[in-house]
């Protein structure tokens, strides 16, 4: 570790430990900056403390320029986002978000790469309405951003739906766990009792204290042979150990995560590395240990080195295991054997646990209707008649779940209705993309994403056919900006934004999310990325391997050297 990367733990607190600590157990002035009918926005300060409650301000940054030549403030509006431990809703809960996306939103729905929904264009005036539906649906919006454990994901593949429902309990029991205490979320939306304002009487948070979190941390439950939920990637990952369709426990991953700082080495991405195994009933425990060893060891001066991955790679994994077992009172066991063979989901219909399930592409996660197909109304109708779950998968689609036998060509009807795809008619590298939103409301964005890949996927997949790859899975993946929420520096190949029509091209990463991928080209465009791409994959057509996958053969054939540790990401 460089002593100047080191030197970046001491220091004085960041701006937003001084808001966290004077906002009152999150509260600030945020009743009052919601009423305030002179704006649509809210101050800095309660910007920062609404990622608590689940939202962003953002503006259209399509209409910025029009807006300020007529002298107008930005388009100001909410994304909110839902706490979904696992991804599981039932129809009448996807119902009330259709809803709430057509009456207060942009009449779409986007469903994240950490299995839970998002609303997207909501006006400050109607968000405390909207909460409160989220809230009467049995959901909530609490610790779904902000300084906290963020949304807990599980695996959602459903040919291991027979194990699911138990992991699934599990991801619920850690969420719930985990969640901030205070009050101040039930006050601000839900018009909960108030407490005196007095510092003697406002509660204390047992696990996250005052200052909760120097960043965000993120825990995720994977299930092998399936590494849907990207376990490496996350700050704390599980790794499910099943014997003869029974749970023995968890492996237990430290260190994962995808953001970065473009120019920036000290920031990079990690993969989690494990460090042990525990039984099932002990996984609560475990994860609340780990999440105050961040708490307090995290840097609280500098957010960019701020986030868990880099307050393990500072102490080393034998400290992290120490400190661990000193606060759990025992120690976990040795890690169990596994393998993963895949990150991405299997589409079309699987039977399970005596039903079926149906897998849907929903490419980037938007749900919303066009001139070519109703994504918005097929789902709709779809739960206005399904009797079980819906799943959001980490790869941005969507499980129909626990369907009954009788109920299959019903659905299957609707699906063909309103032109839903099970995926089949989409090529290899299209199932197998995903992008983060980007413009237009994005404020970190730098460039295109989710309005963009789908039509490079077009392009691409003209060269992949002439090269006789149209059936090759290959992992492809496309962030506006370095933070990575799509979790490009996992993918066979990546792109991040730069600028405008700019992006980082990266190769390399592991077909099974195991290992981070490296930067090939910096700052190229359409034309440069597509004149890159197509002689590499023409070679690998003729050259590679049975079974060798797109990112181990850019390695061999000596396009880019292998990644292991975010450590070795920039050299």
């Amino acid at each position: 570790m460089s002593k100047e990367r080191d030197s970046q733990q001491h220091g004085p607190p960041s701006e937003m430990e001084g808001i966290k600590k004077e906002s009152r157990y999150l509260r600030g002035s945020l009743v009052e900056s919601l009423q305030n009918p002179i704006t649509g926005s809210v101050p800095d300060s309660d910007t920062k403390l609404m990622k608590f409650h689940g939202s962003y301000m953002q503006d259209d940054r399509d209409l910025r320029q029009e807006r300020k030549q007529q002298k107008l403030e930005p388009a100001y509006q909410f994304m909110t986002r839902v706490r979904l431990p696992g991804g599981v809703a039932t129809p009448d809960q996807w119902l009330v978000m259709d809803e709430i996306a057509n009456t207060y939103g942009n009449h779409t729905l986007k469903l994240t790469t950490r299995q839970t929904f998002q609303t997207h264009g909501v006006l400050k005036w109607n968000m405390k309405k909207q909460i409160q539906m989220i809230n009467d649906s049995l959901m909530d919006t609490i610790a779904a951003c902000g300084d906290v454990n963020r949304n807990v994901m599980c695996n959602a593949n459903p040919y291991q739906s027979d194990i699911h429902g138990e992991i699934f309990e599990w991801s619920k029991k850690v969420s719930e766990h985990l969640l901030p205490r205070t009050q101040a979320y039930h006050e601000i939306w839900l018009d909960g009792e108030k407490v005196e304002d007095s510092k003697d009487e406002y509660e204390v948070e047992p696990i996250y204290g005052s200052l909760y979190l120097p960043r965000k941390f993120k825990i995720g439950i994977a299930v092998p042979p399936s590494n849907d939920i990207d376990v490496y990637s996350q700050d704390l990952g599980f790794i499910a150990i099943v014997e003869n369709n029974e749970l023995k426990g968890f492996n237990v991953a430290v260190g994962g995560g995808m953001g970065m700082t473009h120019g920036d080495t000290n920031t990079y991405p990690q993969v989690s590395r494990v460090i042990g195994f525990c039984e099932p009933e002990k996984i609560v425990d475990v994860a609340e240990k780990i999440l105050t060893i961040q708490r307090d060891y995290g840097n609280r001066s500098e957010r960019k080195n701020a986030r868990f991955k880099y307050t393990v790679d500072r102490h080393g994994l034998d400290w992290v295991r120490q400190e661990l077992h000193d606060r759990l009172g025992w120690e976990l066991e040795e890690e169990r054997s596994y393998m993963f063979d895949h990150n991405g989901d299997r589409y079309g219909w699987v039977e399970g646990d005596g039903l079926w399930h149906l897998t849907l592409f929903i490419q980037n996660g938007r749900i919303k209707d066009s001139e070519d197909n109703q994504v918005m109304t097929g789902l709709r109708e779809i739960a206005k008649v399904h009797d079980g779950e819906f799943r959001l998968t980490p790869n941005q689609n969507v499980i129909i779940a626990r369907v009954e036998e009788e109920k299959k060509q019903e659905i299957d009807e609707l699906v063909e209705q309103y032109g839903l795809t099970d995926g089949r008619y989409n090529s290899a590298l299209r199932r197998n993309s995903m992008a983060c939103v980007a413009f237009p409301t994005c404020g970190l964005a730098m460039a295109e994403s989710e309005r963009y890949l789908p039509s490079l996927i077009d392009k691409m997949d003209d060269v992949i056919d002439e090269a006789g790859l149209q059936d090759e899975e290959i992992v492809i993946r496309m962030s506006g900006c370095p933070n990575g929420c799509s979790r490009p520096a996992l993918s066979e190949i990546g792109f991040i934004g730069k600028g405008p029509g700019k992006y980082n091209m990266y190769l390399g990463g592991g077909f099974t999310g195991n290992r981070l991928n490296k930067l090939y080209k910096e700052n190229i465009g359409e034309e440069e990325i597509l004149g890159t791409i197509k002689p590499m994959l023409f070679e690998y057509a003729k050259e590679r391997q049975e079974n060798e996958h797109f990112g181990d053969y850019v390695i061999r054939a000596g396009y880019i050297e292998e990644v292991q540790s975010g450590l070795d990401f920039h050299s």
